[in-house]
């Protein structure tokens, strides 16, 4: 099966207690073409330091940005204007998904290529 590049953004605030475990459940994908972009929010906590580590550990796979506080839309349209692949997804920084997360949104996207469009992938 194609598998199609997706952007997975990840706004954060203050989630030094929950955003390994989010990030590590984006780690452990079997889908393997994507690429993580946390934004972090204006934090004033520990998160910056915990997402430095993963991308130091995993620099072809997630990114950092920093914006002063906004709000979790502005950050969500950041990593929108960070991103490069085709498609998109969302995660909050204190949600975790199972490891066939990213091939089951695949899956739907290339079913909706298949049949011309007009699904939404994201159901």
């Amino acid at each position: 099966m194609n598998e199609n590049a997706i952007d997975v953004i990840c706004p954060v605030y203050n989630a030094e207690k929950t955003i390994s475990k989010c990030i590590d459940s984006v780690l452990s994908q079997r889908h393997k073409n994507w690429k993580l972009i946390l934004v972090d929010d204006g934090s004033t906590d520990n998160s910056a330091e915990i997402i430095k580590k993963y991308v130091n550990n995993y620099p072809e796979k997630v990114t950092y940005f920093y914006q002063e506080n906004s709000g979790p839309s502005a950050a969500r349209n950041l990593g929108i204007e960070k991103g490069s692949s085709p498609y998109l997804c969302f995660i909050d920084s204190d949600d975790f998904i199972d490891e066939d997360w990213l091939e089951s949104f695949n899956t739907a996207i290339v079913e909706d290529l298949e049949t011309g469009g007009g699904a939404n992938p994201c159901v």
